[in-house]
C-alpha cells in the first residue's frame, strides 16, 4: 500500500496520486475530465494536443489521438467526456461549441452542433458535459454560455431543451456536469448555484440537493450510489438524496471523476494536472452505520 487510505463511509480506498504514467519526455496539458470504457481503459481528455490520452488499468500509457474538430484558435478546447452504453466516446468541445462522438481510436461517428458557431439558447454555447441514457438518448449541459440542458436522440436528432439563467428552481448558473441515474433521472450539477438539480427526461424538476461547494463532476455506480466532486475540495458519496460520506485532503481540484466495475474511482485533477486512482478495498466495517 502507499500508506494513503481513505473512506467514503461505505468502502475504503487506497489513494494513488500521479497514477497515470506518461512516456519519458511527455507531459500532461491541462487535464479536464476522464471516462472508463467496458474493457477498463481510461480515456483522459486534456486541453492540449493530443486531446485524448488512453491508459490501461494499471496506469500504463497505451496510446493517444487527436481530431481536428477538437482544436480551435486557443488549442484543444475539450471539457467533458463520457462513454455511452454503445461504447461511443462523447466529448464536449466547449470552445468550438460542439459535442463529438468517436470510437476508441478517434474515428468520428457523431457530430452535434456546428464548429465555431455558438448559439444563444440553442445548441451550443460552450457546452460543459454530456451523458447518455440507457436508450441511447444524449443529454448535454450547455453551461458556460447558455444555461440549458439539451436532449438528442441516439442519432443526434434534437428533441428538446430546458433551463434559463437564474437561481430559482429549474434555473441554472453554469450547469457543469450531468449524469443519468439508474432510475433514469437526469442529474445536473448546477455549479455556481452550489446545488444539484434532478429532472425527468422531459425536463420536469423532481428535486434539488444542496450542501455542495461548486459541484464539478458526477459518476454513478450500478447500485445507485453517486460520487460528486466539488471545490471543497472533496469527493462526496450520495445515496437517497443525502451525502453519506466524503473524502477530502487527497486532491486539490477534482475537475472530473469516473469509476470502474470494481468500484475504484479515477479523478482528473488540476493544479497540478494529472490523474489519481482511488483503488477500492474491502468494505469499511469500521465506518459508522449510515
Amino acid at each position: 500500500m502507499t500508506g494513503l487510505v481513505t473512506t467514503d463511509g461505505k468502502r475504503r480506498y487506497e489513494v494513488h496520486r500521479n497514477w497515470a504514467r506518461l512516456p519519458k519526455g511527455m507531459e500532461f496539458g491541462p487535464v479536464s475530465q476522464l471516462a472508463v470504457d467496458g474493457t477498463g481503459r481510461v480515456f483522459v481528455v486534456q486541453r492540449a494536443v493530443p486531446a485524448v490520452l488512453v491508459f490501461a488499468q494499471d496506469g500504463a500509457f497505451e496510446y493517444d489521438w487527436h481530431h481536428p474538430l477538437l482544436t480551435n484558435a486557443t488549442g484543444a478546447g475539450v471539457h467533458g467526456v463520457c462513454v455511452a452504453p454503445s461504447g461511443m466516446l462523447l466529448i464536449t468541445s466547449f470552445d468550438s461549441h460542439q459535442v463529438l462522438g468517436f470510437d476508441g481510436r478517434g474515428r468520428l461517428e457523431l457530430e452535434l452542433g456546428r464548429f465555431n458557431e455558438p448559439r444563444w439558447g440553442e445548441p451550443f454555447n460552450h457546452p460543459t458535459d454530456v451523458a447518455v441514457a440507457a436508450n441511447g438518448d444524449i443529454f448535454v449541459t450547455d453551461g458556460y454560455g447558455n444555461a440549458r440542458v439539451h436532449r438528442f436522440s441516439s442519432k443526434g436528432e434534437f428533441i428538446a431543451g430546458w433551463g434559463e439563467p437564474g437561481t430559482g428552481p429549474g434555473q441554472f448558473s453554469c450547469p457543469h456536469g450531468i449524469w443519468i441515474s439508474v432510475e433514469g433521472k437526469v442529474i445536473v450539477l448546477d455549479r455556481d448555484n452550489n446545488r444539484v438539480q434532478l429532472f425527468d427526461v422531459d425536463g420536469k424538476l423532481l428535486d434539488i440537493w444542496t450542501g455542495f461547494v461548486k459541484p464539478m463532476d458526477i459518476w454513478g455506480d450500478a447500485s445507485g450510489d453517486l460520487f460528486i466532486s466539488d471545490q471543497t475540495p472533496r469527493i462526496a458519496r450520495v445515496a437517497d438524496g443525502r451525502i453519506k460520506g466524503a473524502m477530502r485532503g487527497f486532491t486539490v481540484y477534482p475537475h472530473g471523476i469516473w469509476g470502474d466495475s470494481s468500484g475504484s474511482l479515477y479523478v482528473a485533477e488540476q493544479q497540478p494536472s494529472g490523474v489519481a486512482k482511488y483503488t477500492a478495498l474491502a468494505p469499511d466495517d469500521r465506518a459508522p452505520a449510515k
